[in-house]
């Protein structure tokens, strides 16, 4: 191998993480600008916009819509078992609704990226009661803007986007977004 070749590999690794930086800073930016003149786009999830629409089937059949839990505060997860964060955040997702029980908490997990048996006998391994609806189409995804798995959003009681998530939870980020949608 030719000693030039590890740092061209180098620089073309440095070149794609900035074009990808400078994609993320511009996507948040017309996110925010969105919020900040004073419209909405509701067909986009950003904080301080209406979270979109779910409307769908879950995994155990039923029919779902976000619509229905207007008046509590949502946490909005997706998710996949193919994903190792995911799955690793579980456990956390389940104990938090159990916690937040109270305060009328709900959790509402969106699969996108699997299968729906994989996810159904995940969610039956591991406890998760709460709907899990299918996007197989990914409309929801686009709708979300969905970077990566897991990605979570916070939804007050008025149905409005108060913090996002993107990657794996941890107990103190959660407490600290939740603390923006519960009263």
């Amino acid at each position: 191998m030719s000693p030039r070749r590890p740092i061209l590999l180098a620089l073309l690794a440095a070149g794609l993480v900035t074009v990808a930086f400078v994609l993320l800073v511009r996507w948040g930016q017309s996110a925010g600008q969105a919020g900040a003149s004073g419209g909405t786009d509701a067909q986009h999830a950003a904080v301080g916009n209406p979270a979109p629409s779910i409307v769908g089937t879950t995994l155990d059949g039923k029919a779902f819509d976000l619509a229905s839990l207007a008046g509590k505060p949502v946490v909005i997860n997706f998710w996949g078992p193919s994903c190792v964060p995911c799955r690793d955040e579980f456990p956390l997702l389940a104990a938090k609704l159990a916690e937040h029980a109270a305060d009328g908490l709900s959790v509402v997990g969106v699969l996108t990226d699997d299968p729906v048996e994989p996810a159904r006998e995940f969610t039956a391994q591991n406890g998760g009661d709460w709907p899990t609806v299918i996007d197989p189409a990914k409309t929801m995804k686009a709708a979300y803007r969905v970077a990566g798995r897991p990605q979570t959003y916070f939804v007050d009681r008025t149905g409005v986007i108060r913090a996002i998530q993107i990657g794996g939870l941890t107990d103190a980020e959660f407490e600290r977004s939740y603390a923006k949608i519960a009263s």
